[in-house]
């Protein structure tokens, strides 16, 4: 009995931990819904999904949001989204619903739908940027009609069995839970209103649910030592191998073989470590009071553009960060004693879009820091990140043994002191 008891805890405690991010402890995306009216046979509701996550955003293709009705309801229709599916309607005449599916699955519209099907802040391509590097397009919404459902706060049933993709697998959503009435302020800001109800759907986020392997790698180099430390041999799993294509292939001239697939099967060029995505840290320059640090992502991807790419790096000196040229930076401190983690991203415009592989398929920065005296060091790769992650999952790095290192101490020891003088005093005995 105790060995069961020992098992179900190990399997709580893992099933807690594969969604917890120390990097984001509180990040999360909420998913809301507010009832703002009752129908004969239901409610309208406005669905808000708030991207809580400091650095994990929702790219292209964007996300999908799943459910299985409590009853027998339907959506009568809807506003700044669509079901993917309508299902079987047959039973109905006259006024057809928007989709009878038990589980409908919901995508969001696309750029430049008509005005009549639009409501604020839809129809981005379910694409939604992380909370710390734009908050204002951190949130996604729709309007939703039901119908055959309750009219009252007593008859309502909830959804659940809620998913969500963004834009594949890693999400995890827990039941839905009602809230206190979300309040809304009106336009002139002189009457507050509120929701008939409210519930809310948190869904966490898992990197060893969403793939089997890495998704990017880091590799290393310094001026005071010519090795670069390369990424780790098939560091993202070598499954794609065989697939992979040179980087001097005729093929990449064939029209229509950058075209993104359905799946989103990656085309990458081939290398040893087989990574979609490559991040490099150079220790470029040493000054008196600060140091000069190089970063360079390379896109491995010939499928793949990374629109609102960000980058999260753990170093104790990020804590001291005098400037930064060509990125965006933003400290994140989730344990306020601790400052040692900052996320980089693209200057909008500039180069916020990472391209597909090839000439154009890289982005770079360089960084200054200032030195503090009490710790700072090059030695047994001090200057070298703890931790890298690339569009919210953690890239893989090097062993610690093959970062590259300073002269030995033994190399050191061949001048130091004791051998100067004993040099001397040879050369002084022999002049005499």
């Amino acid at each position: 009995m105790r060995f069961v008891l020992k098992v179900l805890f190990f399997l709580l405690f893992v099933s807690y931990t594969v969604s917890y991010d120390p990097l984001d402890p509180n990040g999360n995306v909420t998913i809301k819904w507010d009832v703002m009216s009752w129908t004969p046979d239901g409610y309208v509701a406005m669905v808000t999904m708030n991207n809580f996550q400091m650095y994990r955003h929702i790219m292209s293709p964007g996300w999908t949001l799943g459910w299985t009705w409590a009853k027998k309801e339907v959506i009568w229709s809807m506003m700044g989204a669509q079901t993917t599916e309508q299902g079987d309607c047959s039973k109905f005449k006259g006024n057809i619903p928007h989709c009878c599916k038990k589980n409908p699955t919901v995508v969001d519209l696309l750029p430049g739908v008509p005005y009549n099907q639009q409501i604020q802040n839809c129809c981005k391509g379910g694409v939604v940027a992380s909370w710390g590097q734009d908050p204002a397009a951190s949130v996604s919404a729709f309007q939703v009609s039901i119908g055959l459902a309750g009219t009252s706060n007593k008859t309502v049933k909830l959804p659940k069995n809620f998913t969500l993709l963004g834009p594949g697998p890693g999400y995890t959503c827990g039941p839905a839970k009602i809230v206190p009435p979300t309040n809304f302020l009106t336009p002139d800001r002189r009457r507050k209103t509120q929701a008939l109800m409210t519930w809310n759907v948190t869904c966490t986020y898992s990197q060893f649910l969403a793939q089997k392997h890495p998704s990017c790698c880091v590799s290393f180099s310094s001026f005071y030592n010519d090795t670069i430390t390369t990424c780790p041999t098939c560091a993202c799993g070598c499954e794609n191998k065989k697939k992979c294509i040179k980087s001097d292939s005729k093929l990449l001239s064939v029209v229509g073989v950058n075209t993104p697939r359905k799946d989103n099967a990656p085309l990458l060029q081939c290398t040893h470590h087989m990574c979609p995505v490559r991040v490099h840290w150079h220790v470029k320059l040493n000054y008196k009071d600060y140091w000069r640090v190089k970063i360079a992502i390379t896109n491995f991807n010939y499928r793949m553009n990374y629109t609102l790419w960000t980058l999260v790096a753990q170093h104790p000196n990020l804590n001291n960060v005098t400037q930064v040229f060509s990125f965006g930076y933003k400290p994140l401190v989730p344990y306020q004693a601790i400052n040692d983690t900052g996320m980089f991203y693209g200057t909008k415009f500039y180069n916020d879009l990472l391209m597909e592989a090839g000439p154009f398929g890289n982005v770079q920065s360089e960084v200054l820091l200032q030195k503090d005296k009490n710790t700072f060091t090059f030695k047994q790769g001090w200057a070298f990140p703890r931790k890298v992650y690339f569009n919210g999952d953690e890239c893989m790095l090097p062993p610690p043994d093959e970062y590259p290192f300073l002269p030995s101490s033994a190399r050191r020891n061949l001048f130091g002191f004791p051998t100067i003088l004993y040099s001397v005093l040879f050369v002084f005995i022999g002049f005499w």
